[in-house]
């Protein structure tokens, strides 16, 4: 068995080999884009490590039976098959591979292959990223489903980051999402990727396509200050720039105002760091670094043949491509409006709209970015903690501060969802997109301004939230009804 695959000797073919995430770096490494610097470990090295430790038999007996509708019994499943992993020791011969690999590490900014370089004295920081494979595929993205651990330095600690991306394998979410996309656990292996850790200024995430609109013609990047992390889980609000594919124009830039971001400390941990006043508020890209990140997104849409979502970090002026993966939700939203719904489901909804309020009498409550577009009404649950999702029932709004992967199989239930943070690009916004579930993100106070038990409708084409059931009709189509 081998364990470690280096950059040069991967392509987007290999994703049996080295997952999605690691198929696409090797692939980009190899047209001479700017990757930083790194090796995988095998997804067979995972395999070998659940069979001769004797834990997949225990693993399946774990999940056996389960309900992953039933949310106690999901995350109860779900730690005890994590805790499982992290105990277990990993056999010496993997250890040694994945040890002297990372100790070979040439850490460059120039286009050179670790795997040529004498062993360095010296620990290095870097990124360990899971990269299972079944993930980033045209069909299903998993996006956020595993773990990714930021700055990780040492030997011991690399070890300790390589097994939690392991068990990452079966966070609840991870369990929820295989379950609904008819994946089998045990077939679905994870390699994960080391890599030199860009200490960024500056992070974020480009859509080859325009992802809240579908439009083709538009390329949109959304960036924050610090390291990508906050931009992907959702936790602030990102700038947001669309460039015009055809003319490379800028055709909007939508400047937020960030009040924190993620740095590496002088002890080398990643740390939320308040950012200075004179900063908040001015515009994070420069225009020729948007211009050349639309120039990358451009170029992986041609290569791919396929609209990119693009992970990028800019240090010291140079942007590093992080990773790509294709966009898993493009759809017409004209196809949205019927898909789905049947003449006893449009019968009742026509019944519905006579109690409605119409739009030119409603009361707008808050307003934000399309996430995921389509129209829902539904009650209001306010629900940022674990302990609170499960009162989020079929057909309520779920207000939220942020959603974050785990809350995967709540916002399934909902007819709708709104954020405080997070922008049209973050994880959770392209899960919402692949349910099919109408969401509006970074709207800043919704969870202050609406009040919970109440009734509202969400607009998600047009980001607007209203007070009451709204009559839909002359304003927005009818959601897609489509679900995982």
């Amino acid at each position: 068995m081998k364990t470690i695959s280096w950059f040069k000797e991967i392509s987007k073919d290999n994703i049996s080999i080295v997952g999605g995430k690691g198929a696409n770096l090797g692939e980009m490494y190899n047209l001479g884009m700017s990757v930083p610097p790194g090796f995988i470990i095998n997804a067979d090295a995972y395999k070998d490590f659940i069979e001769r430790t004797n834990i997949k038999d225990k693993i399946t007996q774990i999940l056996s039976g389960l309900n992953v509708e039933n949310n106690e019994e999901l995350q109860n499943k779900a730690n005890e098959v994590q805790k499982l992993i992290i105990a277990t020791e990993i056999p010496d011969d993997i250890k040694e591979d994945i040890i002297d690999s990372y100790e070979s590490m040439g850490i460059t900014d120039e286009k050179t292959d670790a795997s040529d370089l004498v062993k360095k004295t010296q620990d290095e920081f870097v990124a360990v990223r899971s990269s299972a494979t079944a993930e980033d595929l045209p069909e299903a993205s998993f996006a956020g489903q595993q773990a990714t651990f930021l700055n990780v330095k040492g030997n011991d600690d690399l070890v300790k980051a390589v097994r939690a991306c392991w068990a990452s394998l079966f966070t609840a979410r991870a369990i929820y999402y295989r379950v609904k996309n008819n994946f089998d656990h045990m077939q679905v292996l994870i390699a994960v990727v080391v890599q030199k850790m860009v200490n960024s200024d500056k992070a974020g995430i480009t859509f080859s396509v325009n992802p809240s609109t579908n439009t083709e013609n538009e390329i949109v990047v959304e960036a924050c200050f610090g390291l990508g992390e906050a931009i992907v889980s959702g936790s602030v609000n990102p700038d947001s720039y669309i460039v015009d594919k055809s003319s490379m124009e800028i055709k909007s830039k939508d400047i937020k105002e960030q009040e924190w971001a993620y740095v590496r400390d002088e002890t080398g941990k990643t740390v939320k760091k308040t950012i200075i006043e004179d900063k908040r508020g001015i515009q994070i890209l420069k225009d020729e670094e948007i211009l050349g990140l639309a120039e990358i997104a451009k170029k992986l849409e041609e290569h791919y043949n396929k609209p990119q979502d693009i992970e990028w970090a800019i240090e010291g002026g140079k942007i590093y491509v992080v990773q790509t993966r294709p966009i898993t939700t493009i759809k017409k939203i004209e196809d949205e409006k019927t898909e789905g719904i049947s003449i006893e489901e449009q019968k009742e909804e026509e019944q519905a709209d006579e109690q409605r309020t119409d739009i030119s009498e409603a009361n707008v409550l808050v307003t934000g970015n399309t996430a995921s577009p389509g129209v829902g009404s539904g009650i209001v649950k306010i629900a940022n903690e674990p302990n609170e999702f499960s009162k989020v029932q079929k057909g309520d709004v779920l207000v939220t501060k942020m959603t974050n992967p785990d809350m995967v199989p709540t916002m399934k239930r909902a007819s709708a969802i709104v954020t405080d943070l997070g922008g049209t690009t973050c994880h959770a916004a392209i899960v919402s997109r692949e349910m099919g579930i109408p969401c509006i993100v970074g709207t800043g106070n919704a969870t202050s301004v609406l009040k919970e038990n109440t009734m509202i409708t969400v607009d998600a084409i047009h980001g607007k939230v209203y007070e009451g059931k709204i009559n839909r009709k002359a304003k927005a189509g009818r959601r897609n009804k489509k679900r995982i």
